[in-house]
C-alpha cells in the first residue's frame, strides 16, 4: 500500500508528465503489466493507446479537477479539451474544440498503477461536434 500523500503527488505528476508528453516517464508511473479497462496490456500498448488519442486530438490536455485517495486506489475527475483533427471515437473531425469530463480510477502497488478504468462523456463530445 502507498501513502495517500505520495499517490496525490504521483498522480499530479502523471498528469503533469501526459500534458506535457514526456512518455519516456511512464515507467515511473504504470507497472510494465497492468489491466486497462479491464484488458491486460503491456504499458507499452497502453502509451500506444494515449498516443493515438493525442494524434486524433491536437492539443488535448488534461485537467485535474477532483482528486480521492483512498489507501492504494485514486479517483479522478478530469476536464479534457482539444481540437479533433482526425476521426476520434467513431466521430469525424469538425475543426471544433471540445471540452468533456473524463473520470479514471486506479489501483496502486508500490507507487506505480497496475490497473486503470477511465470512461469519457462522450455525449457531451457528440454535442459538441454536432453528431
Amino acid at each position: 500500500m502507498s501513502d495517500t500523500t505520495d499517490l496525490h503527488e504521483i498522480y499530479r505528476d502523471y498528469i503533469e508528465a501526459i500534458n506535457n508528453r514526456e512518455f519516456d516517464r511512464m515507467h515511473e508511473f504504470a507497472h510494465e503489466r497492468l489491466t486497462f479497462n479491464g484488458e491486460p496490456v503491456s504499458r507499452d500498448e497502453y502509451v500506444a493507446t494515449m498516443k493515438a488519442h493525442l494524434a486524433a486530438v491536437r492539443d488535448f490536455t488534461w485537467r485535474l479537477d477532483d482528486l480521492v485517495v483512498e489507501d492504494d486506489r485514486v479517483a479522478a475527475r478530469l476536464t479534457d479539451t482539444g481540437v479533433p483533427v482526425t476521426e476520434w471515437l467513431g466521430l469525424q473531425p469538425t475543426g471544433r474544440s471540445v471540452e468533456f469530463t473524463e473520470y479514471a480510477f486506479y489501483h496502486f502497488t508500490d507507487g506505480r498503477f497496475d490497473d486503470m478504468w477511465y470512461l469519457l462523456d462522450v455525449q457531451r463530445i457528440q454535442d459538441q461536434l454536432g453528431a
